[in-house]
This record gives C-alpha cells, structure tokens and sequence, in this order.
C-alpha cells in the first residue's frame, strides 16, 4: 500500500513533496557521476595536465591544450630536448605556445634538405617512445617497435635476448632509453638491440624526428647554466651588448674579429673540448702530424700501437687524422684525450688539438651549407624564404614550425592516441603480455568448484545424518567467524611452508576451501 494515496496526490503540498524527492535523487546521482567523470577524465593524463580537473580534457576542446600534450610526447618529456632543439626557453610544457607564423617555404627547404642529405643516425631521435615522468605509458611508437619485435620473434622474449643480447624479463618490461648525442659522455649501445632500434629509426617520417642542436645545447645547458638566464648578467660577464639570446650563437670556429670578447672565446673552447659530444667535432687535416705525435707519445713504438688498435701501419707517418668518431673502443679514448689535451708522464709535454683546427660539425651548420650552395647570398634567401636574417649564422633548423605543420595535419590522430594510450598500456600489460586474466581464471575456478564440492557436502551431512554433536559443530563453526582473516594469516602461512605449497595456486586455494559461514548457512 502506498504511502501517499492517488488522491492524496492531487493535493500541491504532496506534489511538491514528491518533485522534491525527486530533485534530492537527481542531485544525488549527479553528484556520483560527477566524480565518476572525473575518473575517466583523469585516465587520458599525462604529466602536462595531471594538476588540471575538467569532466572533458582539455586536449579535447582547445587545440592549444593537445598541442602542448603533442609537443611533451613527442619529445619523450623531456623539457631540456625541445628547448634546444627548439633554441627557445619555456619553463614547462604546459606554457608551450604554437609558433604565431610557421615559415611553411622554410620548411619545405628544410625537407628537401633532409630528403637530399640523408644524416646519421647519431643525429637525430624519434617521437613517442619513452614517457619517464608519466612513467608506466606505452607512447604510439614504442608500441610499433615492441610489436615489430613480437612479430619478428614470435613472441618468444628468451629468443629476442639471445639474438640482440638484451636482458628484458618479459615484454611487459620492454622500454627504450631516449638517446640524446649533445653532451660528452653519451655514446651509441653497440649491442645489436641498439642497431635494431637504429634501423627502425631509418624507415619512420622525417617528420618523426627532433635533430640535435649543439647551438641549442650551447645556450641552453652552458650559457645559461653557467651565466644564469639573464641576459644582463651574460653581458656583464663577457662585455657584451646583446639584446636577446638570439643574437647569440654558436660559432662554427673559435669566435675572433670585431666585437668578440676573450670571454666568449673561453666560453667556446671549453664548450668544445670538454662538453660537446665528439660527433659534432673536426679536426683540420693540418693536425695530422700533432695527432700522429701524441700517438707515438702515448705508445712509443708503432707495433705497441698496432697491437693496441688491431692495425697493420709501417710507420706513424700512415696513421690517418680522424674525421668521423668512433663510436666505442681505444680509438675514441684517445680521440676524447687529444682534444682536451693529454699531458706525457715522462716528459710532462702536453699534446692538444690547438683550437684554431677546431671546427664544428652539426646539423645547423650542415643545413647553412646547403642554403648558401643553393642562394649563394644572404639577400636572395631572404627573398625566397622570407626571412631576414644578416647573416647565415642566424639561420637554424625549422624544426618546430615543421612539427607544428605535421600537427595540425594530424589533430585526429593525437585526440584518439591521448585518449586511448593509457587503456592501450593496461590492455597490453594484462591481456597480450600479462598472466593476470589467467591467473584470475584459474583461481576463480578453482575457488568456486571447491568451495561447491566441500561445504555443501559438510551442510549436508549435517541435515541428513543429524549426528549427536551437531550442535557443537555448528557453534564450533561459528566461533570461526569471531576471528578476522589477519589472525589466520600467519598459521596458514606456517601451515603451507611444511606442506611445500608456497608460490602455488593450492597456496590461495586450500585455506579457504571450508568455509565455516558458509557450511553454517547452508545448514
């Protein structure tokens, strides 16, 4: 019988009784949905927009908030590698702004740069796949790789660690490093997982990649370092007048003539010698013979340097001056050692690449190159690629108005790849390479047919029998029920030590297998 009769009903206090019940249930069930939503909305995270609480992700309805979640993927979060390689100074990802004026005719020159020069490997690295500070994520392109390796392998993980000599325990800790070349210590894995990765590298878009800056790296993790962020500051140092950081930049040579300070000079050549990775470094032809001398300091005959480099030179004289690096090895030793400066300890004499046959060899310099062959003057490039600049100097890489173009081209793609990542990564790690579902599986099976199996036969013999002491059965299996699960833990776990069934399923399954609860309801 109803509360409230039908006609109780037509009266208006009733009616508003009952619109506000319903208006309290309503809001009730907002506000479960609310939190709800955020949920959801907080699986799409990553780093750049964690501290941010929308029902739907920014990503989602600004282009903005996506681009800054593009740009923190695609250069694997690190902040450090976009402002270099962008020459700019933003303190954090999400105070990212799109460029106002992507400069599209330089970048087509940039492309057809790239397309006609193909660089090394060293050079550059690829988007989206390492995500140390989201930690845990799969970004898009460590996914294709990983998947390229299951395919190739089967997925058999021993096979891949036996045939590229890497120690994964299983795929769900397969990761790769981000490589960063710029600074001294960073050499190329000679492991043939890291040649692997090089050759998929090779066959991804141009667009994929970031290129390394040395310039970047210059003002960014030296200058700045070192002199602080205030441009003043850097003036007041080295006696300088520059208006911004763009007016400075790394010179090719050690910087002398007009205008350029003995501080800046210092700045170049201890940047050079013991900061910048060896891969950005020449040396002139005409140090071979200096070369060739602090060899035979170091090694005195020319069969202790045979021996020690696996070659076969008649003389000194034969031993070439290096123009490409090694990438490991005593080669590169004493490559790293002849350009810092390397002192005899038996005649104290020093043995250095004298600054002057010191050039740099980069990317920048590279694309400046290329521009001045195909215009030949400062004036005709500015006109063809609306720019203006007063020197080639000035010029670097479009890298991010490149990437800029590529996004916006793919807005689509980045919505769908932040929303589905997260959920992906689960996806990968429970179902494809996890033993979590069948772990779950096995173990509710085989809880349920036990517990089917033994507690309804003990209920039933209890009911069909009646023995004497049921009574004190029953109120025995009720005591059980005054204990918590915490006190049992450890006698069961001393229990199953004796019968060697630690690390097993029997392990989760025999304790609970009689149940004293449940034998008492079904009685």
């Amino acid at each position: 019988m109803a509360i409230i009769s039908r006609i109780g009903r037509k009266s208006l206090k009733s009616r508003l009784l009952i619109w506000t019940i319903y208006a309290l249930l309503t809001a009730g069930s907002v506000t479960m949905l609310y939190p709800f939503l955020l949920m959801i909305s907080g699986s799409t995270k990553s780093a750049v927009d964690a501290p941010k609480f929308h029902v739907i992700p920014g990503f989602l309805r600004k282009d903005r908030v996506l681009y800054q979640k593009y740009i923190e993927c695609f250069f694997n979060e690190s902040l450090e590698s976009m402002n270099i390689a962008y020459n700019t100074a933003f303190p954090a990802f999400d105070q990212v702004e799109p460029p106002s004026k992507p400069n599209q005719r330089l970048v087509k020159e940039w492309q057809r740069f790239l397309a006609e020069n193909p660089l090394p490997d060293h050079c550059y690295m690829i988007e989206a796949t390492n995500a140390p500070v989201t930690r845990a994520v799969l970004p898009y392109r460590l996914r294709q790789f990983k998947a390229q390796l299951i395919h190739r392998f089967h997925g058999d993980i021993d096979k891949m660690n036996r045939e590229l000599d890497s120690d994964y325990y299983n795929w769900n800790a397969f990761y790769v490093l981000s490589e960063d070349f710029l600074q001294r210590r960073n050499h190329p894995g000679g492991r043939p997982f890291d040649r692997e990765f090089w050759k998929y590298k090779r066959v991804l878009p141009l667009a994929s990649r970031y290129y390394f800056s040395p310039e970047g790296f210059f003002k960014t993790s030296y200058l700045k370092t070192q002199y602080t962020k205030e441009l003043d500051t850097y003036n007041k140092d080295h006696g300088t007048s520059y208006k911004s950081w763009d007016e400075i930049h790394l010179d090719r040579r050690v910087p002398t003539g007009p205008g350029r300070t003995r501080k800046e000079r210092e700045d170049w050549e201890t940047f050079v010698r013991t900061i910048l990775n060896l891969f950005w470094i020449r040396a002139d032809r005409e140090a071979a013979p200096l070369y060739r001398g602090f060899l035979q300091a170091k090694y005195r005959t020319i069969d202790s340097f045979n021996r020690r480099y696996g070659t076969h030179y008649n003389s000194y004289d034969q031993v070439p001056i290096l123009q490409e690096t090694p990438n490991e090895g005593l080669a590169l030793s004493d490559w790293d050692a002849f350009v810092q400066g390397w002192d005899d300890p038996d005649t104290g004499k020093e043995y250095k690449l004298p600054v002057e046959m010191i050039g740099i060899h980069s990317v920048d310099f590279l694309f400046r190159d290329y521009l001045e062959q195909k215009y030949r003057s400062v004036a005709a490039a500015n006109a063809a690629l609306g720019i203006q600049v007063k020197n080639w100097i000035e010029i670097l890489p479009p890298q991010r108005d490149m990437h800029y173009t590529t996004f916006t081209h793919k807005t689509g793609f980045w919505r769908k790849e932040f929303l589905t990542r997260n959920f992906s990564t689960v996806f990968d790690y429970i179902v494809l390479h996890g033993r979590g579902l069948r772990n779950t599986a096995i173990y509710c099976s085989l809880a349920i047919l036990a517990a089917l199996i033994v507690n309804p036969l003990a209920a039933y013999a209890l009911s069909r029998y009646r023995p004497a002491f049921t009574y004190k059965v029953l109120l025995f299996l009720m005591m059980t029920m005054a204990f918590p699960p915490m006190v049992t833990q450890i006698p069961a776990f001393l229990m199953l030590r004796e019968f060697n069934l630690l690390n097993t399923f029997w392990a989760l399954i025999l304790p609970g297998l009689a149940n004293g609860y449940s034998i008492f309801l079904l009685k």
